[in-house]
């Protein structure tokens, strides 16, 4: 049995049917909605953390002027992907997308199509080889240029910590000035206790295994870099709409430049 026959549940295909989409298989059902059982609040983390991507990509084209992204574990393409939140704030922005599962590429090279003046790519790259995806995405990225790179809800799959901020720290050494690092992770802080054996069930029944982090240890992701106010919170509270104070999720979220 492999992931691909549609007999180990898969994270791209579950956090698609947490999301509402119909890219997933039955198996994924079943262990999505196991997780829910033990972990009610799973989906509200899901959509937190896409109304998240949202948010960043808006400020990040709007008033921070960036014209680059590289945005590595993808996942399936739902409504608002990046591109398409950066293209209709500056049409002329160019994306490159990173996924390592053959559903999503499929999907990706249908769906995520560029406007005529910018420019995706889609790379068919691990996030454990940090320097594949920075050779690939240099076909259409410009790495004398800012760059916005984004890791939301994918070091978590990097189950040693010390791996993990090696990859961040060699992403973000391969961008210039003024780029910026953007982080989503899951945590056990935040009211996530539960999710404790949500993830152990996870582990037992789905690919890849999961971690959860503190949110001392996802701050380090951030070392060297200019975190924006209002820093690491829950990712549902980042640049929350003015007047109000969403639920928080046990989902760390933020955005650092690069001095």
């Amino acid at each position: 049995m492999t992931e691909h026959s549609g007999q180990v549940a898969h994270n791209a295909r579950v956090w698609n049917y947490w999301l509402g989409g119909k890219d997933h298989y039955d198996v994924d059902k079943e262990v999505g909605d196991r997780v829910t059982s033990m972990y009610p609040s799973i989906g509200q983390v899901a959509r937190a953390d896409r109304e998240f991507l949202g948010r960043v990509v808006t400020y990040l084209a709007g008033e921070a002027g960036i014209r680059q992204f590289l945005d590595i574990g993808t996942g399936l393409p739902t409504a608002e992907n990046t591109h398409e939140v950066a293209q209709r704030i500056a049409p002329d922005s160019r994306i490159v997308y990173v996924d390592n599962d053959p559903t999503v590429l499929a999907h990706a090279r249908a769906l995520l199509t560029s406007s005529p003046e910018g420019a995706t790519q889609y790379v068919d790259a691990d996030a454990h080889d940090p320097d594949a995806i920075l050779r690939a995405a240099t076909e259409t990225l410009d790495f004398d240029r800012p760059v916005a790179v984004i890791l939301l809800g994918i070091l978590n799959f990097v189950l040693d910590t010390e791996k993990a901020t090696d990859i961040v720290r060699r992403l973000v050494a391969a961008v210039p000035s003024g780029s910026y690092l953007v982080v989503t992770h899951p945590t056990l802080e935040l009211g996530g206790a539960g999710n404790a054996e949500a993830m152990a069930f996870w582990n037992e029944n789905a690919k890849p295994p999961i971690t959860a982090r503190t949110g001392q240890e996802i701050a380090a992701f951030f070392d060297g870099l200019e975190l924006l106010p209002p820093g690491l919170v829950s990712c549902s509270r980042w640049h929350a709409e003015p007047g109000t104070e969403p639920e928080q999720v046990a989902q760390y979220g933020a955005v650092g430049r690069k001095p």
